[in-house]
């Protein structure tokens, strides 16, 4: 079992209604992407927060190494929107390097920090979601919800076989360590390679030994799980509600202003 699992059935918020669930992050990550504005970034990405460490007991430490992942990634990525080569000096910053400045202005630091709110604001919906409501809770949300079976039935699939691949490279990679497969530069590079080649054989042989152990349990086409129905509560509804609610405010009316304060400036 990962990390995320483990956490997902030790959650405090494990036994709320999944569809409550599911619809906040949905929401939440639509009006991020929709809207565009750095207060409904905070907003989602406090409220996210609050509700995977507060509510479902999450520790802060492993929340924080969890996001950590992203981060790392954005920060490399918006820096390509920060930083520029240009041959003349923009007004945020210039270091000279011979003729050309590497330069950046204030309207390219904004939009990065706008694009690294909004997409941590995204991640901690996901990670509110994945950390909170196991996968078979999510198949009966989206069958009530009337997804085509084909797209459940390969979400379920492709989400078994991540976890199956990661415990094979696991695996390998532990016995090359063992066998001090990583001494050096040139030993690490070959014993890459030769994890990489292993792993798509082991995990070709993987994948037809659990079809053959599906087919040996009367699979038709179909998974079935077990389906737990936890009611959803009043109060957490209207909460709902109201949350977003304020967001769909936000979002139309920093559009407007956005608007308004566009013209004034043409």
């Amino acid at each position: 079992m990962s990390l995320i699992d483990k956490l997902c059935y030790t959650s405090k918020l494990r036994y709320t209604n999944a569809g409550e669930k599911v619809f906040f992050s949905l929401s939440s990550l639509c009006f991020c992407i929709i809207s565009r504005s750095v207060l409904v970034a905070l907003i989602v990405l406090f409220a996210a927060s609050c509700l995977t460490i507060k509510k479902g007991g999450i520790s802060p430490r492993c929340y924080r190494k969890l996001m950590e992942i992203p981060c790392a990634f954005l920060l490399v990525s918006t820096a390509a929107i920060i930083v520029n080569i240009s041959s003349v000096p923009l007004d945020a910053f210039a270091l000279p390097v011979g003729s050309w400045y590497i330069s950046g202005s204030w309207e390219g630091i904004c939009h990065g920090i706008q694009l690294i709110l909004t997409a941590l604001a995204c991640v901690s919906c996901l990670y509110f979601l994945s950390l909170s409501t196991p996968v078979t809770d999510i198949v009966s949300v989206l069958e009530s919800w009337h997804i085509p079976w084909l797209i459940i039935e390969l979400m379920m699939l492709i989400y078994r076989f991540i976890f199956l691949l990661l415990e094979i490279a696991s695996s390998i990679s532990c016995s090359q360590r063992s066998r001090l497969g990583n001494r050096n530069l040139s030993t690490s590079i070959k014993s890459y390679g030769l994890l990489a080649s292993s792993l798509f054989i082991l995990s070709i042989r993987r994948a037809s030994a659990v079809y053959d152990a599906m087919e040996a349990r009367c699979y038709n086409g179909r998974i079935h799980v077990l389906k737990e129905q936890h009611p959803a509560r009043r109060k957490e509804i209207l909460w709902l509600i109201l949350f977003e609610g304020v967001l769909f405010l936000i979002t139309v009316f920093d559009a407007r202003l956005s608007e308004i304060l566009f013209r004034m400036w043409r």
